[in-house]
Formats: structure tokens, C-alpha cells, sequence
């Protein structure tokens, strides 16, 4: 490359540069503006939709085909009752389903003895209905299975529709706090530089924990009449105003 050209480069490069750190160290001499930063949350009460009783089905065979043709016979015959009894077929939901090799610890190596099929399966209707919860669990043991846990819950759109509420309720609490602090120094509250959803808080509520209890006859017991009561959902934003 010629000398000429190598020199104008190293020229335009030094210029370049010069030119961000003078615009930098320009930049950080004028006033941005005024800022505050609020956060705003809400609580609000909400009525679930949904009951849902969750069924495990675990089976063993000494091949994975044996464990999991046990296995469906089972969640077959679980179905079949169901369906006899009124439920929808789009009621029943497999939520997971896994074989794997039952091994054991014998002459300091992990041998295979058998294999084990386990089905977790979700029974979801309407909160109104909880007489159904009795049929379900019978259902579920009569035919070989167990029940894991018993929640009321929200279903998908009840959940997007008071996520909505929420934050908009959290939103609003926000401006409130940001036009009290713009007040109280005398300023007036100007436009949004930023805001973000820090937290939206639901949890399904537990009726019944087969890990606490581990008997079906309570979890019926627990379970008869029992209506579904408000439960709170929180939610949070970060704002962040200019002021003038």
C-alpha cells in the first residue's frame, strides 16, 4: 500500500476516534434531565375456574414394552371409567410420560433389573363441579393408579385476562406515586423513559398433597363439598418518568 494512502488512513482513523471521545466527554456535561423511578404493584382477588386432579400411573416389566403396554392398559381403563361417567375426553391430559431402566448397584456396577413405566395425567373441570372429585379418585385407584395432588387452578385465558388486570392496576398505582413525588418537589411529571414488569405472581391452590397425606380416603373427605374460596394475584411494574 502506498505511504500516502497508509498515512491518510491513520489520519481519518485518529480523527474518528477523537471525534467519539470529544462527543463523549461533551455528553456528559449537559443535563439529561430529571428522572424518578417508581414501582407500582397491585393485588387483586380472583376466582378459580378449574379443578384439576392429578393422577400418577407407575407399572414395571422386565422390558420397556411389557412396563408400558402395562402401563396404557391402565390409563385405558382409567379413561374408559371417566368417559363413562360424563367426563370429555378433552378433560383427561397427559402431562408426561417416561420409561426408564430400574438399575441397581451389584458388584460395583449399575446392572438393569426390569424396566418402569410412569404416566402423569391431569383430570381438569369446571370449579363448579368438585362432586367430581370423588368419581375421579375412584376412577384413579380402582384401576390401579394413585392420585398426586388436588388443586383448584386458573385455566389459560382466566390467567392472561387477570395478568391484564394486574398489571394495568400496577401501572396505574405507579403514575399515581410518580405525580405525588413530581408534586411534593415542585416539578411536573413528564413523559415515560422506560417501564418493565418485574413480577406476576399466581399460584395454583392446593386442596389435597398425597406428599402430606398419602390417603385416598382423606383426600375424598377433604375433597366432599369443599367450593373454591377468592385468592389473591400480584403483580409489579418499574417506571421510570422524566420530570420538569
Amino acid at each position: 500500500m502506498d505511504n500516502s494512502v497508509k498515512i491518510t488512513l491513520i489520519i481519518v482513523s485518529a480523527v474518528v476516534l477523537l471525534s467519539i471521545f470529544g462527543w463523549y466527554a461533551f455528553s456528559q456535561l449537559i443535563p439529561i434531565g430529571n428522572t424518578i423511578s417508581v414501582q407500582g404493584i397491585s393485588q387483586i382477588k380472583v376466582m378459580p375456574d378449574l379443578v384439576s386432579v392429578y393422577i400418577n400411573i407407575e407399572t414395571e416389566g422386565d422390558t420397556s414394552k411389557e412396563a408400558n403396554d402395562a402401563n396404557s392398559e391402565i390409563a385405558d381403563n382409567i379413561i374408559t371409567d371417566l368417559i363413562k361417567q360424563g367426563f370429555e375426553r378433552k378433560e383427561i391430559v397427559t402431562q408426561s410420560f417416561n420409561i426408564y431402566p430400574n438399575q441397581v448397584w451389584q458388584k460395583n456396577q449399575y446392572v438393569i433389573k426390569g424396566y418402569k413405566a410412569v404416566h402423569q395425567m391431569k383430570v381438569e373441570f369446571p370449579a363448579q363441579e368438585t362432586g367430581k372429585i370423588g368419581n375421579v379418585i375412584d376412577a384413579a385407584v380402582d384401576n390401579g393408579a394413585s392420585v398426586s395432588y388436588i388443586n383448584f387452578e386458573l385455566s389459560l385465558a382466566k390467567q392472561n385476562e387477570y395478568k391484564a388486570e394486574a398489571l394495568k392496576q400496577a401501572t396505574e398505582d405507579a403514575k399515581l406515586k410518580a405525580e405525588g413525588m413530581a408534586e411534593g418537589l415542585g416539578k411536573k411529571l413528564g413523559r415515560i423513559v422506560s417501564i418493565s414488569s418485574n413480577n406476576f405472581y399466581y399460584q395454583p391452590w392446593r386442596v389435597y398433597d398425597m406428599v402430606s397425606s398419602g390417603n385416598v380416603a382423606e383426600a375424598k373427605s377433604a375433597t366432599t363439598n369443599i367450593q373454591p374460596g377468592e385468592q389473591d394475584i400480584n403483580a409489579q411494574v418499574s417506571v421510570v418518568y422524566k420530570i420538569a
